[in-house]
């Protein structure tokens, strides 16, 4: 699910990347160009790589606001408003997803229909993932949250302040996962009280358990063979939580790649994403909480450098 919501992210910054348009001004053909993202999504416009350097330190700040309104409303249980809150965010990036398909597809749509279709999807799956708990809604509103929310960041970013940023992101990782504790604690909140998680839910089998199933599986293919029918063995398996941030910032980072130097590159970038996500859970152990950003950061310098070489 982590490798197909990093290509759906490609795609859907793709759509969204400004083109340049011939229009016809005062009797004369001019370029011009167009911002396909949605004028309420629009970031301010950066023109010289210093403005980059400059949005980097707001972008933090809403960082840690945004972190401190939602530990607050944690902590003092207002699982009401957080729902709420949820629920918008969700409407808002699930509609610049669908949107961004409409853009996509080789035949024009019809521009309130095209607002009409995102709008109803939109709204359905952000009810049923924030207020009925579907397991079917949750898994595939996640492939399309954070394609959604990339697309939004990715034009306030270069190759360098995306860096910086992904570094930041990976000490506070360490700090919130292995020194406060601070992960884990929003982590059962949201599972247990708030009943919304962002994130994905990923089985995972150790070495004796593959052993295991791969015993079940010749057994019942004897059985098979043979016409007989077993009752089948249950095995519980270990579940390892993937947070939303751990998503995402691959996707910026590949979308700012896809930006600067094209679409190869860019899928290095996820490429090495996914396997520094692979390495770290075939270290992990079964009870032990890890920061993935650290492990993934690590990939997607990695796959920087060789973007840059190829």
């Amino acid at each position: 699910m982590f490798i197909v919501t990093q290509l759906i992210g490609l795609a859907v910054i793709h759509a969204y990347t400004p083109q340049q348009v011939q229009v016809e001004i005062n009797g004369t053909l001019q370029n011009v160009t167009y911002d396909p993202l949605p004028s309420w999504f629009q970031q301010p416009e950066v023109k010289e790589s210093l403005d980059f350097w400059k949005i980097l330190p707001s972008i933090l700040i809403a960082f840690v606001i945004a972190i401190g309104i939602v530990f607050l409303l944690s902590r003092y249980k207002f699982t009401g408003l957080l729902r709420a809150w949820f629920f918008i965010v969700i409407v808002m990036v699930l509609w610049l997803t669908i949107y961004a398909f409409e853009i996509l597809v080789p035949f024009e749509i019809n521009y309130n229909v095209a607002l009409i279709i995102p709008t109803i999807i939109a709204l359905v799956a952000g009810y049923f993932k924030v207020f009925k708990r579907n397991l079917i809604v949750h898994n595939i509103s996640e492939l399309l949250i954070y394609p959604g929310i990339a697309a939004v960041f990715v034009p306030i970013f270069n190759i360098w302040t995306v860096i910086i940023l992904l570094l930041i992101i990976s000490i506070y990782d360490m700090w919130a996962v292995w020194h406060s504790g601070f992960m884990q604690k929003m982590a059962h909140f949201q599972i247990n009280e708030l009943k919304v998680f962002g994130g994905f839910f990923v089985p995972y089998l150790n070495k004796k358990q593959r052993i295991e199933l791969k015993k079940q599986k010749m057994l019942a293919s004897k059985s098979k063979s043979k016409g007989k029918k077993e009752k089948g063995k249950t095995m519980k398996v270990n579940l390892a939580i993937l947070g939303g941030g751990d998503v995402v910032f691959p996707i910026i980072t590949a979308g700012v790649v896809l930006r600067s130097l094209g679409l190869m590159p860019a899928l290095v970038i996820s490429l090495f994403a996914t396997l520094s996500l692979i390495v770290l859970f075939m270290i992990a152990k079964k009870g032990k909480f890890y920061p993935a950003m650290p492990f993934i950061t690590a990939g997607l310098l990695i796959g920087i450098a060789i973007a840059y070489l190829i």
